[in-house]
């Protein structure tokens, strides 16, 4: 195999035999480093992060060494998002009643209004939209408008 890859056998063995070099032994010291502030923020810190307490504990590294070791190590950092209200899946506890029944017609006017929310996203803030359907003729009513800001 030696002959294939045009070594000799001396200097593979040679090579196979020689200690760790100095930057190897300091990139597994990092990574020892890199584990432990990994894990200490529970698996959230990116390698910005990670890079600011190596340099908190005085340990000196670039941000880019981390980033490389950080990827070789296999640690991809998962940052938790903030709870949302779910408006289209309520609980099973929380459920509006149907008053209507599904029966959208009515008999006469004003005996059955629907009505519709919605806010737009403006330069000036949110625009909360607000439209009634009077169902007896199933027409637009004038709607209103607010700003919040």
């Amino acid at each position: 195999m030696c002959e294939r890859v045009g070594v000799s056998k001396s200097g593979y063995y040679e090579w196979r035999n020689r200690p760790k070099s100095a930057t190897a032994e300091r990139r597994d010291r990092l990574m020892l480093l890199i584990r432990k502030a990994f894990d200490d923020s529970e698996g959230t810190y990116g390698h910005r992060r990670v890079h600011a307490q190596l340099q908190r504990w005085d340990v000196q590294a670039g941000p880019e060494l981390v980033r490389l070791l950080m990827r070789r190590m296999g640690l991809e950092p998962c940052q938790s998002r903030p709870a949302r209200a779910c408006l289209t899946e309520p609980d099973e506890d929380a459920r509006i009643p149907d008053l209507v029944g599904r029966d959208f017609t009515a008999p006469m006017p004003g005996m059955k209004l629907v009505g519709d929310v919605t806010y737009i996203p403006t330069w000036e803030g949110w625009l909360y939209l607000l439209v009634t359907w009077n169902q007896h003729r199933v027409r637009v009513h004038p709607f209103e408008l607010g700003l919040v800001r």
